[in-house]
């Protein structure tokens, strides 16, 4: 295989000028919010040992990069955030306090075999909660994943919910075993719809409970809930409760017409193990990104206490908030040799007053007039200031 010279690695993409402003101007604005709800900024290592992060992360293993140290470790870019931050939680923080709030904006990396559009390495934006395993961390996460979508100005912002724990309990109602559970749960994954009908008549379910099965691919609301819903069942009938208490909070918020209760939905990150969600909008085909429960992560590291977050791909948001690329809003000074000091002292003076400015030495000024059209203001200095 040839590599030619300007050729990127699989995956791996440039960013331009424009892109780069604007996930500067989209991180100011995410962390901000995050330090104001009390989330502490964290920064992991981009290295992480397979055996512990490569192999606790809900990422396949063929979409690891992974590479060896100078004392033979096999290590791996990091492909997520949630596995290190619960690694740097687990060590040290919990031993301080708890519980812990830690945010981040970090770029992860996840291998592409070939060339589709996908990416190998993309920003992520979010929180992690550690340390307190009831509903309302559930509902401070959303609320404030939803509030970051709504400084960015996601239009058509959409939240879908579910509950894996209890999408669990209800397969087993319809007398399912841990194998069958798993074919449906991958049917729910890839949202393949018409995997899902194939699987009714595979599963042999009880004629009288098919066509409730097969409701399960159409639930919206948490009254729709309700028919598959054992009351009897403890466990159902508690996990239920909290969902009607999470949608009190949630209306009350403000984002219960933003909100569907799909019981069908599943994560494709497989350490989430109770509440989980997702986050649309307008301008992407694609989720801008996820979260949920994952309690049972956190017994990884030997620890038994709850926690829950979310995650917000940067490159997704992009396309749901990118307004078409716009001139640079700012100041062109053109100067030659002679007038170099003064442009330079004339540069100093509309940077202290917030402007943004250019230096350029233009002996012919004629020849760079397209360069020049991409600015606000154009002043040339010859000896004299010109506005």
């Amino acid at each position: 295989m040839t590599i030619e010279m300007f050729e990127k690695p699989l995956g791996m993409r440039d960013d331009f000028p424009f892109i780069a402003k604007k996930k500067a101007e989209l991180r100011t604005k995410g962390t901000e919010i995050m330090q104001q709800a009390g989330y502490d900024l964290l920064q992991t290592p981009t290295l992480e040992y397979y055996e512990t992060i490569g192999k606790i992360s809900a990422i396949p293993d063929k979409a690891l990069f992974k590479l060896l140290d100078s004392q033979g470790e096999t290590l791996v870019l990091r492909p997520d955030m949630t596995s290190p931050i619960a690694r740097v939680a687990a060590s040290k923080l919990l031993k301080e306090k708890m519980p812990v709030r830690l945010g981040y904006y970090s770029n992860v990396f996840r291998a592409q075999k070939r060339e589709g559009g996908r990416p190998a390495e993309f920003e992520q934006m979010g929180v992690e909660l550690i340390g307190d395993n009831s509903l309302y961390a559930d509902a401070e996460v959303i609320i404030l994943a939803s509030a970051i979508l709504k400084e960015l100005e996601v239009e058509s912002g959409r939240i879908v919910i579910g509950h894996t724990q209890l999408l669990q309990s209800i397969l087993k109602e319809f007398g399912l075993d841990e194998r069958q559970i798993e074919k449906v749960r991958e049917a729910l994954v890839s949202k393949n719809s018409v995997r899902f009908e194939q699987l009714v008549g595979e599963l042999a379910i009880a004629s009288e409970k098919v066509e409730v099965f097969k409701a399960l691919n159409r639930s919206k609301t948490l009254e729709d809930w309700k028919q598959w819903i054992n009351f009897t069942n403890p466990e159902q009938n508690a996990l239920y409760e909290e969902m009607l208490k999470l949608e009190k909070i949630i209306d009350r918020n403000g984002l219960s017409d933003s909100v569907t209760y799909d019981l069908s939905f599943i994560s494709h990150m497989t350490y989430y193990t109770g509440l989980v969600f997702e986050f649309y909008g307008a301008g992407s085909g694609f989720p801008l990104g996820n979260g949920g429960r994952y309690d049972g992560l956190m017994n990884q590291f030997g620890l038994q206490v709850g926690a829950t977050g979310f995650g917000l791909r940067v490159d997704r948001l992009l396309e749901a908030i990118s307004p078409n690329q716009e001139n640079s809003a700012g100041t062109l000074i053109l100067f030659v040799e002679e007038t170099e000091q003064e442009a330079h002292e004339e540069a100093q003076k509309l940077r202290a007053q917030g402007e943004h400015v250019t230096l350029q030495y233009a002996p012919a000024v004629q020849a760079i007039d397209e360069f020049t059209g991409l600015f606000k203001e154009v002043r040339r200095l010859d000896g004299a200031l010109n506005g």
